[in-house]
């Protein structure tokens, strides 16, 4: 046997077995198989007993039949007849007596104990040397695309675990009885409890048990930032690398879907109560999943010509394949969720309006206006926001030209200004749409870079290039009013600022040019006016972001509430997600009238 081919507690594969005390192997070869032998007292009688070599269940050739739920009274060496019950140790299922072992793992060997009762598969290790196994297990990576080939096409870049990895991957996973995991997730996914099925080879059940929680757990598992959510929490990252979340989150959504395997719920207690979802980004999609299983009528409006809000067009599809947001809200649609589409609430309808339709409304509209910087020559010719490239590119297929209507924005000599998610985003489409030089221009250093680790090494496989503590002056135009450069001056780290990162400060005299054809602005957005023009009673912020109450979702508003970016600025999918489904359960408490029972019973009390 080879070491690496253990399949960690589970122990598919044989296992070399030996007695703690004379160190002779149990293993035997019998009618062509592998079987484990031992000496055993049974109703007073001595027997030979042999054992799977998997070590969880009693062999059928055993020389006296043993009756399920029946006791071993003794578990003995053949070789040196010595007993095996371990004193300190009692089945983790049963109860019952163990028998303890030695077992080879990694290179290892480390004690192993097995239930005396028939028809208990019980079987385990001590957590301690659970924890020394699991540590030598590294963390698996996922099979990419070769960075010459993938920036010459628009195709997923990483291919996702095949089975075998996943399964490696699901066996790291400590079990802790206090999971920070899922502290960590802001929709709190029972990660211990799907990471279990996987390892049950139950990949169904494992993505069933994410969508208790998690209603887009493949396009989360693609893009939240789970080194900074869930993983950042695993006990096991404090020693090692944390166990991949997020990437097995990824491969049992993507195998429920490919195996077709998906089932719609039958929602039985359906009332006559509507619910208007303003936006079917993660937050609407999330808010309209929750309010439709609890019954209620939902119809989501979105302002542009395709469904999936930043999902479509903010994400490329390199990064999030369009087909799996598709899938995604046609899972809703078959839920009974009634689309809208080129609504744009604020103008057609105002909230006011909704509501005289309505029961109550959901805003989730994020956060889509451009921020720039005003700075001399913003309004130059190919000088673009984040927010128009990435709408061209991933909506309108800009990439595909002519195929599709809209002309690709494209230069030669590309620079990105940001740091984030966006900003990779942007420099990785523009690299992949012919630009021969891509530049990210950056504030702050490395440490302090906002965007992915993942997304950041993927750039650099790329080919892109990062300027860091650098930050443009202005923009330089041609006669023809279009951009030829950027002046840009050097930049130093002086004392924390109130995000916590220290604070960039221009160098005197340090200035420099960068000569670009292009340049796209990913600097953060802020929140579209719209809604607020012709709702002017809805409270906002001192930062404009609509205010609301953190643990309802409700605002100013009776019977509307909101959440994601246009609640707290830029934020990641799962955060959006989270908002979502705080304000669905407010909403169907008070819709309910479960709300109002639990404070009679409070007045009660």
């Amino acid at each position: 046997m080879l070491e690496q081919d253990v399949k960690y507690l589970k122990f598919k594969t044989y296992l070399n077995t030996y007695c703690p005390f004379c160190h002779q192997s149990f293993n035997v070869e019998k009618k062509d198989h592998k079987q484990i032998e031992f000496k055993a007292k049974y109703k007073g009688e001595e027997i030979d007993i042999f054992l799977s070599p998997y070590l969880d269940v009693f062999d059928s050739e055993t020389s006296v039949p043993v009756k399920d739920g029946e006791f071993l009274e003794d578990l003995m060496c053949p070789h040196c007849q010595k007993s095996l019950i371990s004193p300190e140790t009692k089945c983790g299922e049963c109860g019952s007596p163990v028998g303890s072992v030695i077992i080879s793992a990694l290179s290892k060997l480390v004690p192993f104990f097995i239930c005396l009762k028939k028809g208990c598969e019980w079987h385990g290790l001590t957590k301690a040397d659970e924890r020394k196994i699991k540590l030598k297990i590294p963390r698996q990576d996922m099979p990419e695309q070769d960075q010459t080939l993938r920036i010459h096409n628009h195709q997923e870049v990483p291919y996702g675990f095949t089975t075998e990895l996943a399964s490696l991957e699901a066996g790291r996973c400590l079990q802790c009885k206090v999971p920070k995991c899922v502290e960590g997730c802001p929709v709190n996914v029972d990660i211990p409890g799907f990471i279990k099925l996987m390892r049950e080879d139950n990949f169904d059940g494992a993505a069933k048990k994410i969508k208790e929680r998690n209603v887009l757990p493949a396009i989360c598992g693609r893009v939240c930032p789970q080194e900074s959510q869930c993983e950042e929490k695993c006990i096991l990252g404090y020693k090692d690398k944390p166990v991949a979340i997020g990437r097995l989150e990824r491969f049992v959504a993507d195998f429920e879907r490919k195996m077709e395997l998906v089932k719609i719920p039958i929602v039985k207690n359906k009332n006559n109560k509507r619910i208007a979802i303003v936006g079917s980004g993660p937050g609407g999609l999330t808010c309209a999943a929750d309010m439709a299983l609890h019954g209620y009528s939902v119809t989501v409006f979105e302002a542009l010509h395709e469904l999936g809000g930043v999902l479509t067009y903010g994400i490329p599809e390199f990064r999030l394949p369009k087909s799996i947001v598709q899938f995604e809200i046609n899972f809703l649609k078959q839920l009974g969720v009634r689309f809208e589409v080129n609504h744009i609430i604020g103008t057609i309808l105002t909230i006011d309006e909704l509501l005289e339709h309505f029961d109550a409304v959901y805003i989730g509209v994020g956060a889509g206006l451009p921020v720039f910087a005003n700075i001399e020559g913003e309004s130059l010719g190919n000088v673009f926001s984040s927010n128009e490239y990435l709408t061209r590119m991933n909506l309108m297929k800009a990439y595909r030209f002519p195929e599709y209507d809209t002309p690709m924005p494209k230069g030669n000599k590309v620079v990105v200004v940001g740091g984030g998610n966006v900003a990779m985003d942007c420099a990785r489409t523009a690299i992949r749409t012919g630009s021969s030089d891509v530049t990210v221009v950056y504030r702050r250093s490395r440490n302090e870079l906002p965007a992915r680790e993942e997304e950041v090494h993927h750039a650099e496989e790329e080919g892109i290039k990062f300027k860091l503590l650098t930050n443009p002056t202005r923009y330089i135009g041609t006669d023809y009013s279009t951009l030829k450069a950027m002046e840009c001056i050097k930049m130093q780290l002086g004392e924390p600022d109130a995000s916590g990162r220290r604070r960039p400060v221009p160098i005197e005299n340090s200035e420099f040019i960068i000569e670009c054809d292009m340049a796209i602005i990913a600097i953060g957005t802020g929140p579209n006016p719209i809604i607020f023009s012709t709702t002017p009673n809805l409270k906002r912020n001192k930062w404009g972001y609509i205010d609301v109450n953190q643990e309802t979702g409700e605002t100013s508003i009776e019977g509307v509430y909101a959440g994601g970016d246009i609640v707290s600025g830029s934020a990641t999918v799962i955060e959006a997600m989270g908002a979502g489904r705080i304000a669905a359960n407010s909403m169907h408490k008070k819709l309910s009238g479960t709300k109002e029972k639990e404070k009679e019973k409070e007045t009660k009390k």
